[in-house]
């Protein structure tokens, strides 16, 4: 058949619907096969979608159209493509025989990938105001990937003097463009009343159904403690170095709140445990941390799996993996689902304290905050210590006051003396 429907594929068993967030080809265009179309934006992750062969396109939708999952989105007339291949070789084999013949590479100009920007990638051209065209892709068929676009912006900041004044366009990369991209955002002056709406993405629309939900549908309550750091910070000063140093990767706090909290969790199963349904609780002897992560377009909660069984550079390896694919937007369903405690960290941006909301299934949530030196009673003195607030709200249908209590107490007890998470006592 000379058209070919292409559907839109399924990305997850609870997902129906996605948003088409980005045409990548103009429509009408020709592709050829594997070539990118589009991407969509579904309630958890983003995902591309590719020709399943050569042709003319023809979307059925608009950006920013709700679409149904298995629903058409183009169509591909694989005649146009037949059509198209009769004249283009003989031009590509003058082109292989005037530059080289011995590099059959030079081909790749020719298809659609060649110079065109990859998801990640193109978002980054377009952060940064720079121009396509200045960049040589080195991923398949000459598409420029995000390393690309990193190397670019690393050499411009090395030599800015150089670019700025060799060719126009990389000037675009300065600050003086890029504030008058953007001239409302910086400092509105006295008396402007402009306004602007935009369309909820997909993402923040189910982030506000879920919030909603799990207030109106739990018995949520939350309970606080503080703890005192002065011996997890005393640790990272003494063996920051020297573990980076042997494993690659910075000694972050995460690290100790998430192997205390999965310590805590497997003596406190209810705390670890989720609502199968309305008369049935579903307990776990593993603890799968989600942990929050702050995205441009909304906050997600990918999955650490078993993390009782990790040690800290495994913890700091696996949460510096998801919080990278989060913010590239590169996360798989399985990597956002299935957790059974979440731990999320609002101090990073200053917050002292809060009542955080549960993830649904889930039955508790730990917030950790900002870390503040204030005078504590130390054994009859005043000292300055290092101290953080701990919030852990939890459904009170499943979790007693008592366990939400003590779960918090051992978290403290644990992070107080980090020497009994390696002696597991």
């Amino acid at each position: 058949m000379p058209i070919i429907e292409i559907k839109v594929p399924s990305v997850g068993e609870s997902i129906t619907e996605v948003t088409l967030s980005r045409l990548v080809v103009p429509n009408g265009s020709v592709v050829a096969m594997d070539d990118l179309l589009c991407e969509f934006e579904s309630d958890k992750a983003n995902f591309e979608l590719n020709a399943e062969a050569a042709g003319t396109v023809q979307f059925l939708a608009n950006e920013g159209d709700d679409v149904k999952v298995g629903s058409i989105i183009c169509t591909i007339n694989t005649d146009a493509a037949a059509a198209n291949n009769t004249a283009p070789p003989t031009a590509q084999k003058t082109i292989v025989e005037t530059t080289t013949t011995t590099t059959p590479s030079t081909e790749t100009k020719t298809t659609y990938a060649t110079g065109h920007a990859s998801p990640a990638a193109a978002k980054m051209l377009e952060e940064a105001n720079i121009d396509p065209k200045n960049i040589k892709g080195t991923g398949p068929d000459g598409r420029i990937t995000k390393e690309d676009v990193q190397i670019y912006i690393e050499q411009q900041q090395k030599t800015p003097a150089p670019q700025e004044k060799t060719t126009t366009p990389e000037a675009k990369i300065t600050t003086p463009e890029t504030k008058t991209t953007t001239p409302q955002a910086p400092t509105p002056q006295a008396g402007a009343r402009s306004q602007r709406r935009e369309k909820m993405s997909r993402l923040r629309k189910t982030i506000a159904k879920r919030l909603v939900e799990a207030k109106n549908q739990t018995a949520m309550l939350t309970t606080f403690n503080e703890v005192d750091l002065t011996e997890i910070m005393s640790l990272r000063k003494k063996y920051k170095e020297a573990f980076e140093k042997k494993h690659g990767i910075g000694l972050g706090f995460m690290s100790f709140f998430s192997k205390a909290a999965a310590t805590a969790l497997l003596e406190f199963p209810a705390v670890n445990a989720s609502l199968a349904d309305e008369d049935s609780i579903e307990y776990h002897d593993y603890a799968d941390i989600s942990v929050a992560v702050s995205t441009d377009k909304g906050l997600v909660v990918p999955v650490i799996r078993n993390v009782e069984g990790l040690t800290l550079q495994g913890i700091e390896l696996a949460i510096k993996n998801v919080a990278t694919k989060a913010r590239d937007g590169k996360l798989s369903m399985e990597e956002m689902t299935g957790g059974t405690f979440t731990i999320t960290n609002g101090g990073v941006f200053g917050s002292l304290l809060s009542t955080p909301i549960i993830n649904p299934p889930q039955t508790a949530i730990l917030g950790m905050h900002t870390i503040q030196e204030r005078p504590m009673a130390v054994a009859g003195e005043v000292k300055i210590r290092p101290m953080m607030y701990l919030a852990l709200s939890y459904d009170h249908r499943i979790i007693d006051g008592k366990e939400a209590v003590s779960f918090l107490v051992r978290i403290k007890q644990l992070l107080e003396d980090p020497i009994k998470l390696f002696l597991d006592i």
